[in-house]
């Protein structure tokens, strides 16, 4: 069954927890769309995870379209967010509205997602009156990793968790069905999943919220690097990948590899009539 904003905000409702995973291409799109995740997020964090970048902050929107629209066609189920990139949306509410547009028609994303709270609401509250489902994202946010001085855990004092509570509660009434909740504190997360009606989607959060996100590169370990926290590996791909990579560097350099089953065949009478020209 499709996925759509309306059976996001039921699962909320009746306690049923919301599953979300990245994607940024067509093959993985299908293979988690077909495991049956509730949405897939087009995450700026394809800058990251497919380009090679440090952070999220050169990705364009010409980045976010292309990507968005190769994991559209993979979908038959989930509800597909697409991320608004740095600079696509803080400009003006007009350049939001124009840019959540694009990634709507372009890029066939059901719903936007930016990061921001009260100070975002203006653009939250035009993008949703032009007809497009916004997804809103505090706590945490990469985006601003060089006004916060890195990635940092938000709300672990007074001030800043009343800060983010402020921001939960601005952003649903601006319209945002929904918000992502970033390296908060769990027990302050927990505080505003209950505060507020629409669902929270954590990502290092707690087990608290409405919902859970991760990047599927992290869950799958295909990275031996850095890992955060509040990454769980599910399955060690990145291993399993790299055997696989070896063994067929192997097999072909020892000529194992293409064998009988791998090639196509020719009489040998016509092989034979070719030699005689």
């Amino acid at each position: 069954m499709r996925n759509t904003v309306s059976t996001i905000l039921e699962q909320k409702n009746r306690k049923d927890k919301i599953t979300m995973l990245t994607a940024y291409d067509y093959s993985t799109a299908r293979l988690i769309d077909e495991a049956g995740v509730n949405s897939i997020l087009v995450g700026d964090s394809l800058g990251m995870v497919m380009l090679g970048y440090e952070d999220t902050l050169s990705v364009t929107m010409e980045d976010m379209i292309h990507h968005t629209a190769a994991v559209a066609r993979g979908c038959k189920n989930a509800l597909i967010v697409a991320d608004m990139p740095f600079m696509s949306y803080q400009t003006s509410v007009y350049d939001a509205v124009c840019n959540a547009g694009r990634l709507m028609k372009e890029g066939r994303a059901h719903a936007v997602k930016l990061e921001g709270g009260v100070r975002m609401c203006p653009q939250i509250k035009a993008i949703v009156e032009s007809s497009i489902p916004v997804v809103a994202h505090i706590g945490l946010t990469p985006q601003s990793l060089n006004v916060f001085g890195g990635y940092k855990v938000k709300g672990r004092d007074e001030e800043t968790a009343r800060e983010l509570i402020r921001d939960a509660k601005a952003v649903e009434e601006a319209g945002a069905f929904a918000v992502v909740l970033e390296c908060v504190p769990d027990k302050l997360a927990d505080l505003i999943t209950e505060a507020i009606h629409i669902p929270t989607i954590g990502i290092g959060a707690g087990a608290g919220c409405d919902g859970q996100v991760l990047v599927y590169q992290d869950m799958l370990s295909l990275y031996s690097t850095f890992k955060p926290k509040f990454v769980k590996c599910f399955a060690n791909v990145g291993e399993i990948m790299t055997i696989a990579f070896k063994q067929y560097i192997e097999e072909t350099k020892a000529g194992v590899f293409p064998g009988e089953a791998h090639v196509f065949n020719i009489p040998d009478e016509i092989i034979g009539k070719l030699y005689k020209e």
